[in-house]
């Protein structure tokens, strides 16, 4: 009886074994679970993170707000996670970015984020390539960091210089003389193909966020993933980036969003203000079943030791699930 009984217990557990090997390869999932629904157990609000940005704003050199220092503060004003913006670190060079990923783990803090910039809408093929090197590059910072996300941009005609000119004219801008728009998204599409082979080996979702250009609205940013049409392309969802029916296109995205960034306009907004109803914002993503980081871009004139509490306890507020 004691050999049949280890025996048998050897069996469950080799087969629970190799069911979990074949959950963890792609496409070899075991076909008991394949009709499955994933299932959040135990946590039904979403996580708040914050940008490094949300200190920073490009206000002043970035070595006066150092990563390390976003780090600190995140973790005591209790945030769950911190997305990098890279224009704000002050390397790449991999001893640096180990040192950011050791910081933010011991202060409790997942860098569930990566706010990067580039722009495809170049009718100079050199420079679409240049852009797309540029890219994987940070793809690959990305891994070095372990961050699962990355925030893309389609980038734009460039017709109007200024930025605080073209945010006065509420991120429209003419299209460059001639060519089209339809151009200009087939550029970034076939660049962003070009992209997708080493955020798969790298794991790093990409997530084209409607960042002005031809992602200003909702319908050119899925017009971009719905061509593409893989995995590791989504979209991350800036609720500030909307200048007009904020709500209507935000629900477009919330089905293909894999990272949501919060803007927040305490003191008055930079450029401008928007009156955004959180609670509305957190249902419209409840709703299409997202249950991923928020993530927090304060964007306002007060002080962000101040203010950027505050957004923390709205966000709170308003995307927690009361059971």
């Amino acid at each position: 009886m004691n050999n049949n009984r280890r025996d048998f217990l050897k069996t469950a557990t080799l087969a629970a074994a190799g069911a979990g090997m074949a959950a963890a390869v792609p496409g070899c999932v075991p076909k008991t679970t394949v009709e499955e629904p994933v299932r959040s157990i135990g946590r039904s609000s979403n996580r708040i993170g914050v940008s490094t940005y949300s200190f920073w704003q490009f206000n002043g050199p970035k070595e006066n707000v150092p990563i390390e220092m976003c780090i600190e503060k995140a973790a005591e004003m209790g945030f769950d996670g911190i997305e990098f913006l890279l224009m704000q670190m002050t390397s790449e060079e991999n001893s640096y970015l180990q040192m950011l990923k050791r910081k933010a783990f011991h202060a409790g803090l997942d860098i569930m984020g990566f706010s990067t910039h580039q722009g495809f809408v170049f009718p100079d093929k050199k420079t679409r390539d240049e852009e797309i090197a540029k890219t994987i590059h940070q793809i690959e910072l990305a891994y070095q960091l372990g961050i699962p996300t990355m925030r893309l941009n389609t980038g734009r005609w460039r017709t109007i210089e200024s930025f605080d000119d073209f945010m006065a004219n509420k991120g429209i801008e003419p299209v460059l003389e001639g060519y089209t728009d339809d151009q200009g998204f087939e550029w970034v599409i076939d660049a962003i193909q070009q992209c997708l082979p080493t955020a798969e080996k790298c794991g790093v979702v990409l997530g084209l966020e409607n960042h002005w250009g031809l992602g200003r609205t909702a319908a050119g940013v899925l017009r971009i993933v719905d061509a593409v049409n893989s995995p590791w392309l989504q979209v991350t969802a800036d609720t500030g980036n909307f200048l007009e029916n904020q709500y209507q296109q935000l629900e477009m995205l919330a089905p293909k969003t894999f990272l949501v960034q919060a803007k927040t306009y305490y003191g008055g907004g930079k450029w401008y203000t928007l009156d955004i109803d959180y609670k509305k914002v957190a249902e419209i993503f409840r709703k299409a079943g997202y249950k991923g980081y928020v993530s927090l871009e304060f964007e306002g004139n007060e002080s962000p030791l101040e203010a950027i509490p505050k957004s923390l306890a709205m966000l709170r507020e308003a995307f927690q699930v009361q059971e």
